[in-house]
């Protein structure tokens, strides 16, 4: 199975047991499928940076380390740590960590953009993955949450109740796609096509409003895959959504990857998109790196995007959304060995090759998503993320650039949509490269594309209209503001494994 082993996990620690809740993520935290890299040196200083000011400026305020790591200020430290370090990329200043007002007033202008976030995950109730439960009752054990103390946890706990509270209450997400991942072993889907829809549909008909998308997973070359996939398009999910490499959970079950340009299989799904109305064709691609590539050579061809281009061209009619836009060093890759590509070749696999598509097959139907992309570089090499968005400015546009942030594994999406606000690429980067800078507003043009704007055109959204960003509060928008009234408490938490390097003595 492509799941880590009992040995494996056994070096690992569960990352809610970590010691401090930082407002961004200072070391890579995996699912069971793979194992994090250690925390790195520049990564230690960052945590480091950030536990001082949380001591020295949120002393000032009156504030422990956590209710300060929870604040708007907190957050700005964090990216001013992340300047300290790796030098300046984020729009932060020590000014607005020590000053609550100042960030309090900038996180509240900016609480009603339009954020559409088109790749999130829950885990099913029945799921085996069994690691995600036992990671919630590692937590309760150790006391360091007594809400779970002596309490069994189940996945509808940790999942969906708590894809709730981080998608919608603590980060500023107006819209939500539900995605899964399949499996050659039935029980091992993160959610069936059914469930997916029952769980947009629930979400909507609670919330009076569309907040909610679903996608449909398709899986070329599977017995009986077309009339699963014709079955689950009658139900009207907004897209669909597949992976090359077959099953990416179990890849040692993977037997039917697939090409996106097979004309005499996977075109048949295209086939039937066009038939039902569906127009949005999303897909898995990258998160190969290195010593997955070993160990799985017989997906790797799979799992890059040479296969993108011809079907683009193909079928005009369909949009076709990269998932992770390639990117390849990460589950299991380091962000190091993104930044040293870049630092050597001015590319980065398999990004740059997906950014040459429209220039080489002369399409415009080919856009980016960047869940985990930007995830694991933003925090870890921050001018990696840079890199990676000019790469994909100059080739695709930013018109064409998605945002997705995989969450709920990586927590609460808050951190992410933080780190855009506040990124820019270098001018050193933007003159040697020839990237499009990507503004200083956190609502100027290109960064309101990327959250909303694209993936509104996409999916037929009308952004005038949404009763969650207009005077007219929608159910979900009113439970917000309740919530932010009372004293909203962002856990901070991310959901899987960090590598057992743990500094211990932290939590004396």
């Amino acid at each position: 199975m492509g799941f880590l082993t009992e040995e494996e996990i056994a070096e690992l620690v569960p990352s809610e047991l970590l010691p401090h809740r930082t407002p961004i993520p200072t070391q890579i935290v995996s699912s069971d499928e793979y194992t994090p890299p250690p925390q790195s040196e520049r990564q230690k200083e960052v945590e480091a940076r950030l536990l001082a000011m949380a001591d020295e400026l949120g002393g000032r305020q009156g504030l422990s380390r956590r209710a300060f790591f929870q604040s708007a200020a907190g957050m700005a430290a964090g990216f001013v740590a992340l300047n300290e370090t790796f030098g300046a990329v984020f729009d932060a200043s020590r000014a607005e960590a020590a000053t609550p007002d100042m960030a309090g007033e900038r996180a509240a202008a900016l609480k009603d953009q339009f954020i559409m976030d088109m790749h999130t995950h829950f885990l099913r109730d029945d799921t085996r993955l069994e690691n995600f439960v036992r990671s919630r009752e590692a937590v309760g054990k150790a006391g360091w949450n007594p809400a779970l103390v002596g309490k069994p946890q189940t996945l509808e706990d940790l999942k969906f109740n708590n894809y709730f509270k981080e998608i919608y209450l603590d980060s500023d997400t107006k819209i939500a796609l539900i995605s899964s991942s399949p499996s050659e072993i039935p029980r091992d889907w993160f959610l069936t096509n059914e469930m997916m829809i029952d769980a947009r549909d629930r979400v909507n008909r609670e919330a009076g409003a569309r907040r909610m998308f679903a996608h449909a997973i398709f899986t070329p070359g599977w017995d009986g895959w077309l009339d699963h996939l014709e079955g689950s398009l009658q139900r009207k999910p907004e897209s669909i959504k597949g992976y090359t490499v077959g099953d990416n959970t179990n890849k040692d079950e993977a037997r039917h990857p697939w090409f996106m340009d097979d004309e005499a299989v996977t075109y048949k799904a295209y086939e039937l998109c066009v038939k039902h109305g569906i127009k949005n064709v999303c897909v898995h691609k990258g998160l190969f790196p290195r010593a997955t590539a070993e160990r799985y050579p017989h997906l790797l061809a799979h799992a890059d995007v040479h296969d993108v281009g011809k079907a683009a061209k193909d079928w005009p009619q369909l949009n076709f959304i990269i998932y992770h836009a390639g990117y390849r060093h990460a589950a299991g890759g380091r962000a190091e060995d993104g930044w040293r590509e870049f630092a050597e070749t001015g590319r980065v696999s398999w990004v740059s090759d997906l950014a040459e598509i429209p220039e080489k097959f002369g399409v415009r139907n080919v856009y980016a998503d960047v869940g985990q992309l930007f995830a694991q570089s933003v925090v870890a090499e921050p001018r990696l993320a840079a890199a990676l968005m000019g790469i994909l400015g100059r080739g695709l546009g930013y018109d064409r650039v998605v945002w997705g942030t995989d969450a709920v594994w990586t927590g609460s999406p808050q951190w992410q949509i933080e780190a855009l606000r506040r990124l820019e690429i270098p001018e050193d980067m933007q003159r040697q490269y020839g990237f499009t800078p990507l503004g200083a507003a956190a609502d100027g043009p290109v960064k309101t594309a990327i959250f909303g704007g694209t993936n509104a055109r996409l999916y037929d959204v009308d952004i005038g209209r949404r009763s969650d960003i207009g005077p007219d509060r929608d159910r979900f928008a009113l439970i917000k503001e309740e919530y932010e009234r009372q004293g909203p408490a962002r856990s901070n938490l991310r959901y899987g494994y960090v590598s057992g390097a743990v500094d211990w003595s932290a939590f004396a």
